[in-house]
């Protein structure tokens, strides 16, 4: 199981990673693993403006269908377009071709409260 050093993580199993104002977010590889095959990813909230901790979209793998929640508040600049058709790389590459959403952060400290790698990974139990 992978677990970068250089992302943060929710405890709703979502990744973060920080590049300057902007972040990119997906679903950890626990949780992919967890879900199962993926095939189909919900985000309807491109150009929005959304809270920490609100809700910014669905996965939906064969057995079950699970939220996606915001690991800080801002504006929602891209969705990855690739996984319209391709929503198996949340599967096999769920922290490159597997990203989610594309954001503007809006209070970049609101990372601070967010889980390390080694705490995401006692977390999990790993």
């Amino acid at each position: 199981m992978n677990f970068p050093e250089n992302l943060k993580y929710t405890k709703d199993h979502e990744w973060i990673r920080l590049e300057g104002d902007t972040a990119y977010i997906g679903i950890t590889d626990f949780a992919q693993g967890e879900l199962g095959d993926i095939v189909y990813v919900e985000i309807e909230t491109e150009g929005e403006e959304l809270a920490k901790e609100d809700l910014f979209g669905t996965v939906e793998a064969v057995k079950t269908v699970s939220d996606l929640f915001m690991p800080v508040s801002g504006k929602v600049l891209e969705v990855n377009p690739g996984l319209q058709t391709n929503p198996e790389a949340v599967n096999k590459d769920p922290y490159g071709q597997g990203w989610m959403i594309k954001v503007a952060v809006g209070n970049a400290s609101e990372t601070d409260s967010l889980l390390s790698a080694a705490d995401y990974k006692a977390l999990v139990g790993h």
